[in-house]
């Protein structure tokens, strides 16, 4: 197997109000919409927004697992400064999102915070100073020092 992941699934309750959010809040365009299911092209990754229970019964798990605030895994998104965080976060908290933990300098050596959208996905918005952005939106990995 290839490493690399091509697509994520998130489970949402409501799959308009999802779209609502990641078009209006995030500003992101759906690439592909079919009865029940949404794509975005996030730059050699697709995001796919589909029904709890659609997605538990693709899975053949019957009824969707009851959720929790901690689900063991966020999603992420790096930006190319502390100050593009900021700016995501002050646009986040004026049109009401969930913020779970404000941005912060972190232990790491970056600075991020975590949000959540309507359906309680955890996302991490982070600057990571040992990481590089392409123009194409790829990071760049490179050790630390």
């Amino acid at each position: 197997m290839e490493p690399r992941v091509s697509l994520i699934t998130l489970g949402v309750a409501d799959l308009e109000r999802a779209l609502t959010f990641y078009e209006q809040m995030l500003g992101w365009k759906v690439a592909q919409q079919l009865p029940g299911i949404a794509f975005f092209d996030l730059g050699g990754l697709v995001l796919a927004l589909y029904p709890h229970a659609d997605l538990a019964d693709d899975m053949q798990l019957g009824a969707p697992v009851t959720r929790g605030a901690y689900e063991g895994f966020a999603l992420a998104h790096n930006l190319r400064s502390v100050q593009e965080v900021d700016a995501l976060f002050a646009h986040l908290a004026r049109h009401g999102a969930t913020i779970v933990k404000p941005p912060h300098k972190a232990d790491w050596g970056g600075y991020s915070g975590y949000f959540a959208d309507p359906d309680g996905h955890k996302w991490e918005v982070a600057y990571n100073p040992y990481w590089t952005i392409g123009a194409d939106g790829r990071i760049g990995l490179r050790p630390p020092g």
